[in-house]
């Protein structure tokens, strides 16, 4: 092995009952470099990070992590950690009551004799807060921070291990576009500090601007790997290489639009958080009309999922304290989500994992949950005609999943998604509220999602699409509405609409 690599790993063959996770996979990392890992959900990007991290421990998977030109055999986490290896997941492993200095040095405390030594575990966790340009005091407890900041103090608490090869599993999914280009900054630095990092993405955008080399993987087999000086690492290469055809438009086009008349308005809403008292929605006014995407934007915190859980009849979070709603020309007020569903109103949680799907049970539960009552025999359910109904979204939306029987946490992000989506499509809405329908899955994924949308409103249903990614809401909406700190600042036709446009109206310039 060349002292050009940090790493390689050679041939490795990861099984789970049933499923070749990883095929005869090849991977080479440049020393000091940022190597972008892309394909689509299920193609095996992280099952190799944890066959690397120590995870997946030696012997259940073949083949070699070769590691400064020396053959490793990791039998956990720790040993992986002790030869300089640190991964960041998507999902954050702190804790949240505990102080900031607590959780950078949690595992691997700095002794004085037999007791910790806290002054120098405060001094030294101020000089790695420094080291990722946090400037919080280190005695606040990790629950006052938001994610982006939460990052940050994951990144210092690998630091504090004198990491040589650090991993960010999607880094930015839950990131506003501010917090996640200074996490790209900092990966950055990081790099000219030594340290190679390795970032796992779906975010091409991002991927394009930071890599160095990207390695593309499908199927749990290696494609290819570029190399940003000498390769085209164009976006739309990436996707041919990924989904394995190419993907001409990412959002595909509506041939025809038959838009017809306003099936949901909100006029002038207010709302407060229940639990402080706190304004959230300030004088509100946006609607929908049959057949037509309508993109919500705006920066993180702007109010755009507090909007949609108030008019859906969030009991417990949002109180509306003034303004009308209005669905299919009747006004409405609805106390409870089952009032919202039965009146033809669907949400797609942001979360599908927290709060969109029961990721314990299986395909059928999932699709299903939403309108028992159709399905109602008497007394119990018509298991028969659950599974009719399950296996029909299955076809129409393309689940990919062997049977309906097959437990939701085992899906990829992207087919959890179609899941979430069926679930509501069996309410039979008017109206689809779709909050980051696309949160967390690849390109090939997204595609399909667009796809789902656009069949939806032919067929004449309303979607509002709330969306983080500024280019998702340009490329998909008829029309969109911009909020900033709980009010709308603007509205655009898709013609007229511009990045620019949208930003300025975003922080309320």
């Amino acid at each position: 092995m060349s002292d050009e690599y940090i790493l390689e790993m050679r041939n490795i063959v990861k099984e789970f009952p049933g499923v070749k996770a990883l095929n005869d996979v090849n991977f080479k990392v440049r020393r000091g470099e940022i190597h972008c890992l892309v394909g689509e959900n299920g193609a095996g990007k992280s099952t190799l990070m944890k066959v690397l991290s120590g995870v997946w421990k030696y012997g259940t998977y073949t083949g070699d992590i070769v590691l400064d030109g020396e053959v490793q055999q990791f039998k956990s986490i720790a040993d992986s950690e002790a030869k300089g290896i640190a991964i960041i997941y998507q999902e954050l492993a702190l804790f949240p009551e505990l102080s900031v200095y607590e959780n950078i040095f949690m595992g691997h405390e700095i002794m004085k004799g037999k007791q910790i030594d806290w002054n120098e575990t405060i001094v030294q966790s101020k000089e790695y807060l420094k080291k990722v340009r946090l400037d919080v005091n280190p005695a606040w407890q990790v629950k006052r921070l938001n994610t982006g900041k939460q990052q940050l103090v994951e990144i210092a608490k690998a630091l504090s291990k004198n990491c040589r090869l650090l991993i960010f599993d999607e880094p930015t999914s839950s990131l506003n576009e501010d917090d996640s280009e200074n996490l790209l900054n900092i990966m950055r630095e990081l790099r000219d500090q030594g340290i190679t990092c390795i970032m796992i993405s779906h975010k091409l955008r991002e991927v394009t601007a930071i890599a160095d080399t990207i390695t593309v993987l499908r199927d749990g087999s290696t494609i290819c790997s570029l190399d940003a000086k000498t390769d085209d690492i164009s976006e739309a290469n990436i996707i041919k290489h990924m989904v394995g055809r190419t993907i001409d438009d990412i959002y595909p086009k509506r041939l025809e639009k038959n838009v017809g008349n306003v099936m949901f308005e909100v006029r002038n809403l207010s709302a407060e958080d229940r639990a402080t008292g706190r304004q959230i929605l300030k004088d509100v006014s946006f609607n929908v009309r049959a057949g037509e995407i309508v993109g919500l934007q705006g920066l993180m915190g702007a109010g755009r999922t507090e909007c949609a859980l108030a008019v859906f009849g969030n009991p417990y979070k949002y109180k509306i304290t003034s303004g009308d709603v209005w669905l299919d020309g009747e006004p409405v007020h609805f106390k409870t989500p089952k009032q919202a569903i039965k009146k033809g109103l669907a949400y797609v949680s942001e979360d599908r994992k927290g709060n969109g799907l029961v990721l314990i049970q299986d395909v059928r539960y999932n699709t299903t949950i939403s309108n028992l009552e159709e399905l109602i025999n008497k007394i119990s359910i018509d298991e028969n005609k659950e599974i009719g109904v399950a296996n029909k979204y299955k076809k129409e939306i393309n689940i990919k999943t062997p049977t309906v029987a097959q437990k939701v946490g085992n899906l990829s992000g992207g087919n959890q998604q179609k899941v979430q989506i069926a679930k509501w499509l069996f309410s039979h809405p008017k109206v689809l509220i779709l909050d980051e329908p696309t949160r967390g899955i690849d390109v090939g994924a997204k595609f399909e999602i667009y796809s789902i949308m656009n069949e939806l409103v032919k067929q004449g249903m309303s979607i509002i699409m709330i969306s983080s990614e500024l280019p998702e809401v340009l490329g998909m909406s008829d029309r969109l509405y911009v909020m900033s700190e709980g009010k709308i600042t603007g509205q655009l036709d898709i013609e007229d609409a511009t990045e620019e446009k949208v930003m300025k109206m975003a922080i309320n310039a």
